[in-house]
């Protein structure tokens, strides 16, 4: 690995290593969410969350679309494929906790899409 590769790769680090930020990407590996069901799912303030999120795609893991008043997001895979793929790994991890189906059953109700879509998308969401 270069040494001018390594900022990348810290920053993508400092990214995964909050908690807030991983339950957020564990909502995003099932598709697309409005901030608004974000905070709803995870039952955090709305700046909070916007903050986390600003954080996420700052890192480029997370893209925003605006529809109207609404901003959603999505999963953004890094190009470095090292990058990508201590991602998936992360992704991985973070699907086998508890707390993640926790967060999607939430999510699903919110969004009234069938938790076991959500479930399969997200189980789905980064094979290489």
């Amino acid at each position: 690995m270069k040494t001018s590769e390594l900022p990348a790769l810290e920053q993508l680090f400092r990214a995964l290593s909050d908690d807030t930020r991983l339950r957020i990407l564990g909502l995003l590996a099932s598709g697309e969410v409005c901030v608004c069901n974000i905070h709803g799912a995870l039952d955090l303030p709305q700046p909070t969350v916007s903050r986390h999120l600003a954080y996420l795609r700052k890192s480029g893991l997370a893209a925003a679309r605006r529809d109207g008043l609404w901003m959603h997001y999505s999963l953004q895979m890094p190009s470095d494929p090292g990058a990508a793929k201590v991602l998936r790994a992360a992704l991985e991890a973070i699907g086998s906790v508890s707390s993640a189906d926790a967060d999607r059953k939430k999510l699903s109700g919110l969004v009234s899409i069938p938790l076991k879509v959500l479930s399969a998308a997200a189980n789905n969401c980064c094979k290489p």
